[in-house]
């Protein structure tokens, strides 16, 4: 049995004493925005109940122009405040703590009236920044200094200041966004003056028995970031002014390098928390791709950090820390980094969930209560559908038999974790292997399901998944071409390769094939070369000044569309960027607006806007899009026999596995 002495071990700040050392990051997830404070009260109720120590909601806004969007939550009224108790009330009747996380966004803003250092627009919004004067300067201090104190009068055990991630206070702290040449600007004494006075006056404000945690950029990754010796005179000035603790903020959200996606190494910052520990005598808080209990012990246990923050993973498991602390690590839900339901989500202005739990933020919606009568279901397809469709109703009681054609469980997700940067998929397959087994499922694998042997059951579950779509191309028989699935599975390519389809499989194998040797992911130095990402005590804000340094691709490759637009444009809204830079720095030419015309002994010829042309490739490999595999549907639905279909056997569109998980374990809920 796993146990995890430092991750388990208490904390005491003093006045107050936390049960372990593992802190819920904020996140907003637009609960508060539904104006449902039930449905937001369960959603940190259920993480109180799952044992964590301390938890920081997402992002209040001090005033409208400081709120990440027009319309976003604060604290502004008397109704907000009894809102807000309601919160804090079932987190505490819950065994729980929790903090509310002050945001103002400044320049990032998405409305007209947003304010910040200086009148510089953002990339990543459309809108110019109303340059503060020093009495607008005040009325921000004085606006965060009363949500801090409406906070406490709303029940909550502290506030985190958000001073990272590019938003307001840190917009004030670097040249980058930082052009005045007032007292509030110029030096960093000045520059970092903003900052300081906020948590100077919030810890005036609301006394000595409140936790105040200052959320601090460790590394901008932006050009006229702050330097090392700025970061740790902040920390101290912070600390002197009152802060419990320093959380670690790690890149702006318009940096150009990624520090949360499944790509990332896990834990790939804490050698920074490490160095920043020794500086300041209050705890000090590790963030970014830390989501096992093995990794936070690890984390902790160098030395590396006092806590560890985990956001997405508590949306993925509210149970993490109890199952955890129980011995049973194996059973927690893997959060795979993925930002499908979650940031995307959020991005696109749409209420956060989790791809391996559709439950996350719909607690009070989506439930799994015991079956009032157990029935004898049948599923057919142990790919992800299929896996959480069998779960999800054997937990409620249900006898559940899986039939799988295949050796092992897991469909499409076998081939996407064999990507270089998609590692984390085997931690969730072998999750849903888990939950099978412990929920008592019925597993049958290398079995073919059929009419014949579906017989009997209450309810029949389709989920056979997708096969893929013949493209019709002249010469595709050829040995020269290989499918996506043939490829990923390791069959020998060329050195010389055109990939047919420029979706999201066409990109997946575009990176196995391009990559070599051991996988960045799983390489902290490999990963930093590939990306650029320097050392803040040599270059401000920590990029590197040789830039990003990739290895040299395994192979040429072309990624092939008909689409007459960007390849890579439906990608994910917070993760196609990285996926389109990673190959552009492996050399890999991607063209829209192609029709293919045949496949020659000599390579593959195709149209464009420039006329014909051979293109001299050794292999052609086809991701030419998916078709629901439905002869089991069909043949039911022929014999008369009631059945449901979910997962890429109901829609093919780009093997979803958030839609089809969302299926599976919303089908389940309702037998």
């Amino acid at each position: 049995m796993a146990t995890y002495p430092h991750l388990l071990a208490p904390l005491d700040l003093g006045f107050v004493t936390l049960p372990n050392r593992v802190l819920m990051g904020s996140m907003h997830t637009g609960l508060e925005e539904t104006g449902d404070w039930g449905r937001v009260a369960e959603f940190y109720a259920a993480r109180a109940r799952g044992g964590v120590s301390l938890i920081v909601t997402g992002g209040m806004a001090p005033n409208p122009e400081g709120g990440v969007f027009p319309g976003a939550a604060g604290l502004y009224t008397a109704k907000d405040i009894a809102n807000h108790q309601r919160v804090t009330a079932v987190v505490h009747a819950a065994g729980g703590r929790i903090a509310m996380q002050i945001l103002h966004a400044g320049r990032y803003a998405y409305g007209k009236d947003c304010v910040s250092a200086s009148a510089l627009k953002a990339p990543i919004s459309p809108f110019v920044p109303k340059e503060l004067d020093a009495e607008g300067i005040e009325k921000q201090i004085a606006d965060i200094v009363t949500t801090a104190k409406r906070a406490q009068e709303a029940g909550y055990d502290g506030v985190e200041i958000m001073g990272s991630e590019g938003y307001f206070l840190n917009q004030f702290l670097v040249r980058h966004t930082n052009k005045r040449s007032d007292d509030w600007g110029g030096s960093y004494e000045n520059r970092m003056r903003l900052p300081v006075e906020v948590v100077r006056r919030v810890r005036a404000a609301v006394g000595a028995d409140f936790i105040l945690i200052y959320r601090i950029s460790l590394i901008d990754l932006v050009p006229d970031g702050s330097s090392w010796d700025e970061v740790v005179l902040l920390a101290k000035a912070v600390e002197a002014a009152g802060a419990t603790i320093l959380n670690t903020g790690i890149g702006w959200h318009e940096a150009r390098i990624p520090t949360i996606a499944t790509s990332v190494p896990r834990a790939a910052f804490t050698w920074l928390t490490s160095r920043l520990r020794p500086e300041v005598s209050i705890p000090v808080i590790a963030s970014n791709r830390i989501n096992t209990p093995e990794v936070g012990e690890a984390v902790l246990a160098q030395g590396q950090a006092d806590m560890v923050s985990m956001a997405r993973p508590f949306l993925a498991d509210p149970e993490f820390v109890a199952k955890a602390a129980a011995g049973r690590a194996d059973e927690i839900a893997p959060c795979i980094a993925c930002n499908q339901a979650c940031l995307d989500h959020t991005f696109s202005g749409k209420l956060t969930s989790c791809l391996v739990n559709p439950r996350a933020c719909a607690e009070t919606v989506l439930r799994y209560d015991p079956a009032e009568v157990p029935r004898r279901i049948a599923v057919v397809g142990a790919g992800a559908a299929g896996m959480m469709c069998a779960s999800v109703a054997a937990e409620r009681g249900h006898s559940v038999t899986l039939f799988e054609a295949d050796a092992q469980v897991g469909g499409q997700l076998n081939l996407a974790r064999q990507v270089p940067g998609k590692e984390e998929f085997h931690g969730l397959v072998d999750w849903f292997a888990r939950m099978l087994e412990r929920r008592g499922v019925d597993l049958r694998l290398n079995t073919r399901g059929d009419v014949a042997m579906l017989a009997g059951f209450d309810e029949v579950v389709i989920a056979t998944g997708v096969t893929p779509r013949d493209p019709g191309i002249t010469g595709q028989d050829a040995a020269n071409v290989l499918g996506y699935a043939e490829v990923l599975r390791g069959a020998p390519v060329g050195k010389r390769v055109a990939i047919i389809g420029a979706g999201g499989i066409g990109f997946d194998v575009a990176e196995f094939l391009v990559h070599q040797g051991q996988s960045p992911s799983e390489d902290l130095e490999l990963w930093k070369k590939e990306w650029g990402v320097g050392d803040p005590a040599l270059v401000p804000g920590g990029l590197a000044k040789a830039g990003p340094r990739p290895e040299a691709a395994a192979r040429e490759v072309i990624l092939l569309q008909r689409k007459a637009e960007k390849p890579g444009r439906r990608l994910g809204k917070t993760t196609g960027w990285i996926h389109r830079a990673a190959l552009q720095m492996k050399q890999v030419q991607m063209r829209g607006g192609v029709s293919y015309d045949a496949v020659l002994p000599e390579g593959l010829q195709v149209t464009g806007a420039d006329g014909t042309e051979v293109l001299a490739v050794d292999t052609v490999v086809l991701c030419a899009g998916q078709l629901p595999e439905r002869g089991l549907a069909d043949a039911l639905s022929a014999a008369g026999v009631a059945h449901h279909v979910i997962g890429g056997a109901d829609v093919a569109a780009e093997l979803d596995a958030k839609r089809a998980i969302d299926q599976g374990a919303r089908l389940a809920a309702t037998f």
